[in-house]
């Protein structure tokens, strides 16, 4: 059912009759409907879409939640919280790689995160906090609603469905336990020098002063995650050297540049302002602009018998949507690149309208200024603004 369809006709009484549904406990939680989305790197990723009376509920509750569990999430966790996004994540790491001792990083990633959570663990959790059990009720009903793929329903045994309004607070909270508390801790009683940690969702970046304490925390990671079902994704995880002093020990060393890590979207490298003060570099992932590329020409190729005026509208709002992400300082070059490609993909679709189409470059160019934003940073430099979101407190604890 679409949201204009569950609308119209009594929207009022139909509320009343699911509010009183779930006071009564006779709510049942309908199976999501699995969806299949590729990620960046080809691989499949399941989606689960929640009913639409489930997302009612469930928005509800999540609002609930977030009330209590605010005042427990500690600072350096910033995915799907409210008032933080992804760039207040990209903010704290690169002014803690910056401020602190910081010579290797962490860079990992946990395997199929959201279809391996145990319920189990998960349900345990939440009674630490959690004492109404409608709440509680509500929650495992919906873990165990499971998926309707191709009209056959499956049971759910692990995992919370990405898709789903909760689902996201659920993950946040089952890593609030297992990982964030963990990392809090084991820093403080058994790290040699500094340590940071940033983490969004899932994917979470640890950057240390040594490198003993590196693959410590490595190796007890490994452990850590394993008692709670979950494990880390050994093609995405991996300890290198990073930071002010990286290439020159490496240079030292008569080793290459410092190797990159990926977090977010973006390519990390080090690099240098004009003053020769050390500078994370900040490019996007080249994976994310080449599906993103390939999106707008295959868009594009179905578009292209539309009025120029259409297609140039949808471009603008497409390249306005890559820039609100991507336009970080030190991250010109791929704008421009990106702003490029889609000038190419939209003059040869333009071109192959028919075979008597004139469309040569000095055209295309005045339809490109004229409809394509031009490359602008449109983001502040970490440090100003990581300084006015914590108003002088502790980059550690960001």
């Amino acid at each position: 059912m679409r949201w204009e369809q569950y609308a119209g006709g009594g929207l009022e009484e139909k509320l009343r009759d699911l509010h009183a549904r779930v006071q009564r406990g006779v709510y049942r939680a309908k199976p999501s409907r699995r969806v299949v989305i590729l990620k960046t790197d080809g691989r499949p990723r399941l989606l689960g879409i929640a009913s639409l009376e489930d997302k009612i509920v469930q928005r509800a509750v999540v609002g609930i939640l977030n009330a209590i569990y605010e005042v427990d999430f500690l600072g350096f966790s910033y995915g799907f919280r409210p008032g933080r996004s992804q760039h207040d994540a990209l903010d704290a790491l690169a002014v803690g790689v910056r401020r602190k001792k910081v010579n290797w990083v962490l860079d990992s990633d946990i395997r199929g995160f959201f279809d391996t959570i145990d319920h189990g663990w998960l349900m345990r959790f939440l009674e630490h906090r959690i004492a109404d059990r409608r709440i509680l009720r509500l929650i495992q009903k919906w873990l165990s609603a499971g998926v309707m793929e191709e009209g056959k329903r499956a049971k759910s045994m692990e995992g919370t469905p990405q898709g789903a309004t909760v689902s996201p607070l659920l993950a946040n909270l089952y890593l609030h336990y297992v990982l964030d508390l963990w990392v809090q801790q084991w820093r403080t009683r058994h790290a040699q020098g500094d340590v940071i940690i940033t983490r969004f969702a899932d994917d979470f970046v640890v950057g240390f002063q040594f490198r003993g304490d590196a693959e410590r925390l490595l190796r007890e990671l490994h452990e850590r995650l394993r008692k709670f079902s979950l494990e880390l994704h050994p093609d995405k995880t991996r300890v290198i050297e990073f930071g002010r002093y990286a290439a020159s020990n490496r240079r030292a060393r008569g080793e290459g540049k410092p190797e990159h890590f990926h977090f977010l979207g973006f390519l990390h490298l080090c690099g240098k302002t004009k003053t020769e003060k050390f500078l994370i570099v900040r490019r996007t992932q080249p994976e994310r602009m080449r599906r993103k590329l390939s999106e707008v020409k295959v868009e594009l190729k179905r578009r292209r018998h539309l009025p120029i005026p259409e297609q140039g509208k949808w471009l603008r709002s497409v390249v306005n949507g890559h820039f609100a992400y991507y336009a970080v300082p030190t991250n010109g070059q791929s704008l421009a690149r990106f702003r490029d490609q889609v000038t190419r993909h939209w003059h040869r679709a333009l071109r192959r309208r028919s075979q008597r189409d004139r469309t040569d470059w000095q055209r295309i160019r005045r339809l490109v200024d004229c409809w394509i934003p031009p490359v602008r940073i449109r983001h502040a430099w970490p440090d100003e603004r990581f300084d006015v979101r914590t108003q002088g407190r502790s980059p550690v604890r960001e």
